[in-house]
């Protein structure tokens, strides 16, 4: 469909991050906008934003999802994509958020802004996240209670707290989601 549309000079499709990432890089070409589906057979999109940007590959990316979940939207905006579209949209949507984006602007579905940011993680209070952070490192519970001059029961009570806020039934889930959103 894209390349019946006057508007746009379709180059190829690759339905594989890995070969995406070589070709851009292979060739330089300078893309006015890539369409890059949520699911490809190696990566996510979220996984392929992230590439990019460490390969400092700048470029316009407009992301086409067969999955209505918000928080993949929230995701690929943080990471840096310009469009975002969903499978079940009228074509049409997908070619006005294409000129859209090849024209500079930023087109999503509509989303709260406020919250784009918003992440498990940012509900915490300081006291939570220094915790966080702790079990990061490793200690136990043990450990904290005695540097933080706590029983170790206490501890326990605050590390169920934490595991409720963040959605998560243990320590190694916490500190999964603690690396994962520190390294965003």
């Amino acid at each position: 469909m894209i390349s019946r549309d006057e508007r746009f000079d379709f180059a190829a499709g690759i339905n594989s991050g890995k070969a995406f990432l070589e070709a851009v890089e292979e060739t330089k070409t300078a893309f006015d906008v890539a369409i890059v589906g949520w699911k490809l057979s190696d990566m996510n999109a979220s996984e392929l934003l992230i590439e990019l940007h460490r390969r400092q590959l700048a470029m316009r990316v407009v992301i086409f999802s067969n999955d209505h979940d918000p928080g993949i939207l929230k995701q690929c905006v943080r990471l840096g994509a310009h469009g975002f579209c969903y499978q079940f949209d009228d074509p049409s949507v997908l070619f006005g958020t294409l000129a859209a984006v090849a024209n500079g602007r930023i087109c999503i579905p509509f989303i709260e802004v406020s919250k784009i940011n918003e992440t498990p993680l940012s509900r915490l209070t300081p006291r939570e996240l220094e915790l966080l952070a702790v079990l990061a490192n490793g200690w136990t519970n043990l450990q904290i209670a005695t540097r933080t001059g706590i029983s170790e029961n206490t501890v326990k009570y605050h590390l169920k707290n934490l595991y409720d806020k963040l959605g998560v039934r243990n320590r190694a889930m916490a500190v999964a989601l603690f690396v994962m959103d520190t390294k965003q």
